[in-house]
């Protein structure tokens, strides 16, 4: 069960990929965070944001989860405008999981 709330099939395939693995990191709290951020945003990536957002998948979990929290500083090469949306939409005022 991924908890995805949309549907992939109007994705191209790399997108439908990359929602998957989005959805399936190992960490639930990342799956939450990755996974719905990617169901809201991933149909309008550009391929340059297709690109980074691969690259942020794979970023092991503790380390994104850290940067995303605050509670480890976002090393520069990361510190993109993408990785700031996800951060931005993680909305740190209530559960993870509400």
């Amino acid at each position: 069960m991924s908890g995805s709330t949309r549907t992939s099939a109007d994705l191209d395939p790399r997108r439908r990929k990359i929602l998957f693995r989005a959805w399936h990191r190992g960490m639930r709290e990342m799956d939450l965070i990755m996974g719905r951020f990617a169901d809201e945003a991933i149909a309008g990536f550009s391929e340059a944001e297709l690109d980074e957002f691969e690259r942020l998948i794979e970023v092991p979990d503790r380390d994104l989860l850290g940067w995303i929290t605050g509670e480890i500083a976002v090393p520069e090469n990361y510190d993109t405008e993408l990785f700031r949306r996800l951060k931005a939409f993680h909305r740190h005022d209530k559960p993870i999981h509400a």
